[in-house]
């Protein structure tokens, strides 16, 4: 399964930018899906994540509130939209991919990962 994210941008602090997580293959819609950003330095951490029936989603502390994830199972796309952005979101932002499971924030859980998109947030 190929991920392909896009939507990465240079905004200001307190703006938006929406991503999303596309793939050609249509098994996209069994499996869950993450986001996770990694920051110049530091590891991969988790953001937010949706079942493949996009029933649950689970969100960090840190963005509850101010990312959405959401996904069209028959686009074979999963998004993310950022709202009230800080500085400190700034990272490369991965989608990836994995036949639901129950540990949907560990990024060990995934199969499949996407290149990265980044996401710069000025001040």
């Amino acid at each position: 399964v190929q991920l392909v994210e896009s939507g990465g941008a240079l905004v200001q602090a307190g703006g938006s930018l929406s991503l999303s997580c596309a793939t050609f293959a249509s098994i996209l819609a069994y499996y869950g899906v993450g986001w996770f950003s990694q920051a110049p330095g530091l590891e991969r951490e988790f953001v937010v994540a949706i079942t493949s029936t996009g029933l649950n989603t689970f969100h960090a502390d840190s963005v509850k509130g101010r990312f959405t994830i959401s996904r069209d199972n028959a686009k074979n796309s999963v998004y993310l939209l950022m709202n009230s952005l800080k500085v400190e979101d700034a990272a490369v932002y991965y989608c990836a991919a994995v036949p639901d499971s129950s540990d949907l924030a560990n990024p060990l859980t995934y199969t499949y990962w996407g290149q990265g998109t980044q996401v710069t947030v000025s001040s």
